[in-house]
């Protein structure tokens, strides 16, 4: 099967978007533009939750949707706000699981909600967006002194 790779593309709010295929090897894709975005944001030190949000969130999209494609988001809405957000066209909302200690899965959201400042999901039309926020330190405008 041949995949056609999307590039990322700025968004309107600083921030960078993509269309992934709703298959397991997105999430690495997922992974890497959220570290890229941090890096180049300069708050690189969010990485590890931010990648760890991300690929959950695209895990939980390939568990529990038929979705062909995902598109995966990093934006700043605001200052000291990072906001990764996964939208495909499945309007079934997520659930955080109660698993036993025996459970093998559905720790997901449990997870994303430990890593995260908040997280939540957008209904639309077309589908939902499930979203998780971090907190990111204040950064300086270029050329201040």
């Amino acid at each position: 099967m041949t995949t056609t790779a999307a590039r990322p593309t700025a968004t309107d709010a600083p921030g960078y978007t993509e269309t992934m295929p709703c298959e397991p090897e997105s999430a690495r894709r997922a992974r890497l533009l959220v570290s890229a975005a941090l890096n180049t944001w300069g708050i690189g030190e969010l990485a590890e939750d931010g990648v760890q949000i991300v690929a959950e969130l695209v895990n939980n999209a390939v568990r529990h949707t038929r979705c062909r494609v995902v598109r995966v988001r990093v934006t700043r809405p605001a200052e000291g706000v990072v906001r990764i957000g996964v939208a495909d066209r499945c309007r079934d909302t997520p659930e955080l699981g109660h698993p036993d200690d025996d459970s093998v899965g559905g720790r997901g959201l449990l997870l994303v909600e430990a890593l995260s400042w908040r997280w939540g999901y957008d209904r639309k039309h077309w589908g939902k967006v499930v979203w998780a926020e971090l907190e990111a330190p204040a950064t300086e405008a270029p050329g201040a002194c």
